[in-house]
């Protein structure tokens, strides 16, 4: 594989950006998506082939990755739980090295962070995170560049409010913030709160704030934005949370509290009715659609800068 022969880099998460990398793939997954509409072809990774690793289902995950990989020119391959049973049937080392002698990159879509940081340890491909119960980075890649598109390239400018459970979408918010320098305000139920450390990060930086009062959290910000009150795997816990998680719906009230020209995004499935209402997310605020639709572009970035860095030369992260 040509990617083994120069020096990997993953797409694990936003710590290992730089802030000009993160500048770098939010203007190639612009360009790729302007260019696109104006019927210019993308043949960057003919020859190349993906490799998807399903543990979890996705509807946009599944979709973006693989029409990405069409467009620029190459194939990817769908592979099920039940086809690899990662971790269980085979070890995720063996995993990792019998797929990299076929393929010249993985996205994983898994519970387990760990799972994919073993994965592109034992790689000699690039990994992507395509979702971990830890982290999101490739919603979040598709967040900032909608953000961008609503409100310019200076992001450090806005002021986001997260609005529900402090699970993988609010910990990547952390990170993002933290790289792209905006402000950041949590509102998360007691109990739900993101892990510690994100939370130490949070206030160490002084990036932001966490509190458990959303009207507080959305007051003046030019974003709002919420996920589901309950992430897959944990299902049987759906009733409990949604009494724990009532007044933390984004809803008309809620959102007249934000700056007037404010957005609403969400990272989609929805469960409409609970975490956010109909009117709200199918009306004029909503950028929903657009975050959709740009996972598709800002992924297409990634794969290019992880096997083609000769398109995108962006300084590399500080040791």
């Amino acid at each position: 594989m040509n990617a083994a022969t120069q020096t990997k880099r993953d797409f694990l998460d936003f710590s290992s950006l730089s802030e000009a990398e993160l500048a770098g793939l939010l203007a190639l997954g612009a360009r790729l998506k302007a260019e696109l509409k104006i019927g210019i072809e993308h043949p960057y990774l003919r020859g190349k082939t993906l490799a998807m690793i399903f543990q979890k289902p996705s509807l946009r995950t599944r979709i973006t990755f693989e029409t990405g990989m069409a467009q620029l020119g190459g194939h990817a391959i769908y592979l099920a739980p039940n086809d690899i049973g990662i971790g269980e049937r085979e070890s995720v080392k063996d995993v990792a090295r019998n797929m990299a002698r076929c393929v010249d990159l993985i996205m994983i879509r898994t519970f387990s962070h760990e799972t994919a940081v073993e994965l592109a340890r034992e790689s000699t491909v690039p990994v992507i995170n395509g979702l971990t119960d830890l982290l999101h980075p490739c919603q979040l890649l598709a967040d900032l560049m909608t953000m961008q598109e609503r409100f310019g390239r200076e992001l450090r400018k806005l002021r986001v409010a997260f609005v529900g459970d402090g699970f993988n979408l609010a910990q990547s918010w952390i990170e993002a913030a933290s790289l792209a320098g905006f402000e950041l305000r949590l509102a998360c139920p007691k109990g739900y709160e993101p892990e510690k450390s994100f939370v130490q990060r949070l206030r160490n930086e002084e990036i932001g704030t966490i509190s458990d009062n959303p009207v507080e959290a959305v007051t003046d910000v030019d974003v709002v934005y919420t996920d589901t009150w309950t992430s897959m795997g944990r299902e049987k816990e759906a009733a409990r949370r949604r009494r724990d998680f009532k007044g933390f719906q984004i809803n008309d009230a809620l959102m007249k509290h934000a700056r007037k020209g404010a957005i609403v995004m969400h990272c989609l499935p929805a469960h409409r009715g609970e975490e956010i209402t109909d009117d709200v997310i199918d009306g004029p605020r909503s950028v929903v659609l657009d975050q959709a639709e740009n996972r598709l572009h800002a992924q297409k970035a990634v794969m290019v800068w992880l096997l083609r860095p000769d398109i995108l030369r962006i300084a590399p992260s500080p040791d």
